[in-house]
């Protein structure tokens, strides 16, 4: 029985431990730690974060002010109307010109979790056709993403999209980012950020 609980103890706290190495990357009050890149609209509403199209219908970002280079990230979304976006990481912005990589978030058989290179090699990545269902339209999804020195792997509701190594990403350097792309129409909305630094 001492053993049991000892057992029960220890799994507890080490349960605990590995909860406390994740930190919220947002407050659910306002955009503290975090910059907006463009005329695109960021605003917290109801505890969540959306981003939407505004007038100009251009690209926009949202990125962390403190650079992230090995972490897991998850984070849940929410696509309304067109949900066309984008998770950067080890990324760069001039303007509204971003350098990095950008794991996908789109409409169904968009490519979501897939890996994107911008203003560079274009699609490294995409899931498996059969992959692609993982997305649950109109509906809080969960993202994850690991990048661990040259090794990017992502999942999508417990499902793995892709993993891809290479050696340019590895050596990247940079903030985290949300997206809106460009055309307008697009309204998406987040929660639960949270990132643990590996």
């Amino acid at each position: 029985m001492k053993n049991l609980l000892l057992f029960l103890f220890c799994l507890a706290l080490s349960n605990n431990l590995s909860a406390q190495k994740f930190k919220s990357l947002f407050n659910g009050e306002n955009l503290s730690g975090w910059t907006i890149h463009g005329t695109e609209k960021w605003y917290v509403e109801d505890g969540l974060l959306v981003c939407e199209s505004g007038p100009d219908k251009k690209y926009g970002y949202l990125s962390t002010d403190k650079n992230y280079k090995n972490f897991i990230l998850t984070l849940e979304f929410k696509q309304e109307a067109n949900g066309n976006s984008g998770v950067f990481i080890r990324s760069g912005i001039e303007g509204v010109k971003i350098s990095g990589w950008q794991v996908e978030v789109a409409p169904l058989n968009g490519h979501t979790g897939g890996i994107y290179e911008s203003y560079g090699r274009n699609w490294l990545i995409q899931p498996k056709p059969e992959d692609e269902a993982a997305l649950k339209t109109g509906e809080w999804n969960q993202l994850k993403i690991k990048a661990d020195g040259d090794i990017v792997t992502t999942w999508l509701n417990g499902r793995q999209m892709v993993t891809f190594t290479d050696e340019k990403i590895g050596k990247g350097e940079g903030f985290i980012a949300l997206q809106i792309h460009d055309g307008g129409g697009i309204k998406v909305r987040w929660r639960k950020m949270r990132i643990q630094q590996l």
